[in-house]
C-alpha cells in the first residue's frame, strides 16, 4: 500500500513541517532519521491522522487519512505509551486490538506463534502482569506485537528499538523483513538508531529543520554517509554558536 502526501503542513508556532510531496511504493521499507525536533514524529502523527495537517494531506493508497478511514483496517502503529491500556495485561491488550481487526481467538494464536520467543517475560497466553508493572522495553514489545501480528499492510513505528535488549533488536529486526517478505508490509520506521534503520529500510529520508534533507536509496556507504552527515552538522553548529567569554568562568566569578 503507498504512502505519500500532497502539500503537507503543519505549523507549531515558529517551527513548520512541510513535506508536499513524498511518496513510499507499496511494500517498501523507509527510514525517517533525524535530530530531536526535527518533525519525524509530527509526520507520524499526521500518517495516523492523530493530528490535523494546516495544509495538504497524507495519504494511504491515495486517500487522505484525515477524510477517509478505509486505511484504519490494514495499519498497524506503535508509537508511545499512549498507544497502551496499561491497566489490561499483555493477553487482554493484544486479544482487544485482534478484536478490533475482528480476528478470531484461534487466528490470533496462529499470528502469535512468531512472537513468542520476542515477549520473554511470560508466555503469551499467560500473562498475569499489567501492562503498567512492565518495564519500558517490555511494554514497547508488547505495542510492536499488537500493531504487527494483525499483519498489516502498513506498518508505522517510532524509535522500535529503543530500550531494547541486543538480543530484541536482532529479533525485531528479522521479524520487520519477514513482515515486508512475506505479507508485502510497507514499513514506515523512525529511528535515531543509524545502523539498525539502515540495516532493516531499503531507503532513507532525512528530516531535518521540518524539511525532506534527504532522501536516497540504503548502500552499503549509506551508514557510513549518515554519520558523516550528522557530523558536519555538529560542526557546522558549533562553529555557528556564538562565543561567550564568560561560559568558562566559575560562577561566583561571573557574579562578581
Amino acid at each position: 500500500m503507498t504512502v505519500s502526501t500532497n502539500g503537507l503542513v503543519k505549523r507549531y508556532g515558529a517551527f513548520t513541517l512541510s513535506l508536499p510531496d513524498l511518496h513510499i511504493d507499496a511494500g517498501q521499507s523507509v527510514g525517517l532519521v533525524g535530530n530531536n525536533g526535527a518533525g519525524k514524529t509530527t509526520f507520524l502523527r499526521l500518517l495516523l491522522d492523530l493530528i490535523a495537517p494546516d495544509e495538504g494531506h497524507v495519504c494511504i493508497g491515495g486517500h487522505a487519512v484525515d477524510t477517509d478511514t478505509t486505511w484504519k483496517s490494514f495499519t498497524g502503529s506503535y508509537l508511545d505509551d499512549s498507544f497502551l491500556v496499561d491497566f489490561l495485561t499483555p493477553d487482554e491488550f493484544i486479544a482487544f486490538v485482534g478484536s478490533v481487526y475482528r480476528l478470531s481467538p484461534d487466528e490470533q494464536a496462529e499470528r502469535l506463534a512468531p512472537f513468542q520467543s520476542f515477549y520473554t517475560d511470560e508466555p503469551l497466553g499467560r500473562t498475569t502482569k499489567y501492562l503498567r508493572d512492565l518495564s519500558q522495553g517490555n511494554r514497547k514489545k508488547v505495542g510492536i506485537i499488537a500493531a504487527m501480528f494483525i499483519q498489516p499492510r502498513v506498518l508505522v513505528l517510532d524509535e522500535p528499538f529503543a530500550n531494547l535488549d541486543p538480543r530484541s533488536q536482532l529479533q525485531l529486526m528479522r521479524l520487520l523483513r519477514q513482515a515486508q517478505a512475506t505479507h508485502g508490509t510497507t514499513l514506515l520506521i523512525s529511528s535515531h538508531d543509524l545502523g539498525h534503520v539502515t540495516d532493516v529500510c531499503e531507503r532513507i529520508a532525512v528530516i531535518e529543520d521540518g524539511s525532506l534533507a534527504r532522501d536516497e536509496p540504503t548502500t552499503e556507504d549509506t551508514l557510513e554517509a549518515l554519520e558523516q552527515y550528522f557530523a558536519e552538522e555538529l560542526r557546522v553548529g558549533m562553529d555557528a554558536a556564538p562565543h561567550n567569554k564568560n561560559a568558562a568562568q566559575p560562577v561566583a566569578e561571573r557574579r562578581a
